[in-house]
């Protein structure tokens, strides 16, 4: 029996595809069938490495190092996945950043560069992703819709965070599919590396256990195929529960 591939003849951008969640998405969609531009800053090794992988899922893969906090090199960045797969259908856009800081000491330059990342890139990328799904229009053979646009928040667009109010009012101005809780991965090592700080970290988890990027990617994969075709400008939370204020867990 042949292999079930959602996402076949899809193509798709994934950015800060190189590690964390993104990697992890990035390698579900080209399992999926889709085939995957994966987008980094600094990494290339990591970023060939998951092309490699997408490779081995039997999707095709490029690697392409932008900035995608600047618009010339977002642009670019669509430019060259045209070249290579004719069109986009999916674009996820992942690549966050954190600068934490205590508010009355946070600096302008440490707010920016973190909205400019958290939030700004995510308008460009989903700007240059909607102008080619309004060229290209509904291919009935491919997809039901025009394209798919995931962008990546955080439980902190709702939970407030102390010391993180750049990150945290990055994230609150997204509001589009994707909210992971605290899942494994190199931006936030230190709220589980080690027994103590996990033992911490899951008192604010009612699930009993930290998320996995796969938990991601697999949510990933369903809200770019068809399957989730009527869901549309909502906020899809995979957090274990993180949101359902867990002090209440036990009738307070």
């Amino acid at each position: 029996m042949p292999e079930f591939k959602p996402l076949a003849r899809q193509k798709a951008i994934v950015t800060g595809a190189n590690s964390g969640i993104g990697e992890s998405v990035a390698i579900a969609l080209g399992r999926a069938g889709a085939d995957v531009v994966v987008n980094y800053v600094e990494g290339e090794a990591a970023a060939n490495a998951v092309v490699d992988q997408i490779h081995q899922a039997g999707s095709k893969a490029i690697a392409h190092r932008a900035d995608f906090s600047t618009e010339n090199q977002v642009e670019e960045m669509f430019e060259r996945a045209m070249r290579a797969f004719g069109t986009i259908d999916i674009l996820v856009a992942n690549a966050g950043m954190q600068r934490d800081c205590a508010f009355a000491e946070m600096t302008l330059k440490e707010w920016n560069k973190v909205l400019g990342v958290n939030l700004t890139g995510e308008f460009l990328c989903a700007r240059a992703a909607t102008r080619e799904f309004l060229r290209r229009g509904v291919v009935s053979s491919v997809s039901r819709a025009a394209g798919k646009i995931i962008c990546m928040s955080s439980v902190h667009q709702e939970i407030p965070w102390a010391g993180h109010a750049n990150y945290a009012s990055s994230k609150g101005g997204i509001k589009l599919l994707m909210t992971p809780g605290a899942i494994r991965t190199p931006i936030n090592t230190s709220a589980w590396d080690t027994p103590e700080a996990l033992k911490s970290l899951l008192t604010l988890i009612p699930y009993g256990r930290i998320g996995l990027p796969d938990d991601i990617a697999r949510a990933a994969v369903w809200l770019a195929s068809d399957e989730s075709a009527y869901v549309v400008g909502t906020t899809l939370f995979v957090d274990g529960g993180m949101t359902l204020f867990p002090g209440f867990s036990t009738n307070g």
